[in-house]
């Protein structure tokens, strides 16, 4: 995952420094009926970074990019891409946006180079200019060796990278991905996360959301995670894990006497707390690694007889776990 500092080294000044954002959300406010699908939700992305918007199902992720892309008026808050303010009918500001939706959006009787030609001429591109652009986001995508093939024929994940494309074709500076790889193969999705990493390489702003916990941790620089339409928390992935408490959490499987056992663990000064099921130990550690020897030697001296040791280091799933009380997936 690249770094908020790499990519703003990258674009010649500091993420805090004198580079304008690609998006300025405010304040963000819309109801449907007594519903309040969002409630005050703030964003800004820089040039070449990758921002994640988390959430579980109905937390308000698709209204945010509704009202973001101008398809949707905020009953409160103001949208800003490019420095062109999005308002009901803000043609140039929606002109800054590539909108990639979960909903596939290609003709499938028509090849891949005949959608994207037909798209990048609703965006006012023609002749030799369309065509080069064409052939450059066809290689982008992986799709160059397949541009003439209808794309009725192509699988759930070409589908979804010539879905991608589209969204490229007029180079937008910001980019939004509405869970793009939802359904596809593996060799797919790779190759979407590759395409996605080397866009952002280039200096593209991009909005991603995913409910794909690996995905957020290998492309996003910042992520924002929402519930119930509320902003939970923001920032970088490391900034998120210090939520938790940023401490381990270490599991002793095994027999013998277990209630011993977590006396002996409870009073190293490194454990937080511990759980005790039939079988198992769950400890909740600081510096897991360095206090491993100790805690095994206090188990196993207690008279617990161990059948495994597994530590698992904070992740973002622990850190939407934590916030929202739910699994990404939900």
């Amino acid at each position: 995952m690249g770094t908020e500092a790499q990519n703003a080294d990258a674009r010649g000044g500091s993420a805090t420094g004198s580079v304008e954002p690609v998006l300025v959300a405010e304040g963000l406010v819309r109801s449907f009926g007594s519903l309040r699908a969002v409630d005050g939700v703030s964003l800004r992305i820089l040039p070449g970074e990758t921002f994640g918007l988390l959430g579980p199902n109905g937390a308000g992720k698709t209204t945010v990019i509704s009202m973001i892309a101008g398809l949707l008026q905020p009953d409160e808050g103001t949208v800003t891409v490019a420095g062109v303010p999005m308002g009901r009918s803000s043609v140039e500001a929606k002109g800054h946006i590539g909108l990639v939706p979960q909903d596939l959006a290609i003709y499938p009787e028509l090849s891949a180079r005949d959608n994207l030609q037909f798209f990048g001429k609703l965006q006012g591109m023609h002749g030799r200019p369309l065509r080069d652009r064409v052939a450059e986001v066809l290689d982008l995508v992986g799709l160059g060796d397949r541009a003439k093939e209808q794309s009725k024929k192509f699988s759930g994940g070409m589908k979804r990278r010539l879905n991608i494309g589209i969204g490229l074709l007029h180079q937008p500076d910001l980019l939004i991905l509405d869970e793009p790889t939802v359904g596809v193969d593996p060799q797919s999705r790779n190759a979407i996360l590759e395409s996605v990493e080397a866009l952002s390489g280039e200096g593209m702003a991009v909005l991603y959301t995913t409910h794909y916990m690996e995905e957020a941790e290998r492309l996003c620089d910042r992520i924002l995670i929402l519930d119930s339409g509320q902003a939970q928390a923001e920032g970088t992935r490391d900034e998120l894990i210090e939520l938790t408490g940023d401490a381990d959490r270490v599991h002793l499987s095994g027999s013998g006497d277990l209630a011993a056992a977590e006396g002996a663990v409870a009073g190293i000064p490194a454990v937080a707390s511990v759980h005790r099921d039939p079988h198992a130990l769950d400890l909740t550690v600081r510096g897991a690694p360095t206090a491993i020897a100790l805690i095994v030697n206090a188990a196993t001296g207690a008279g617990m007889k161990l059948s495994n040791v597994e530590i698992r280091r904070p992740d973002l799933e622990s850190v939407f776990l934590h916030l929202t009380g739910k699994a990404l997936r939900d």
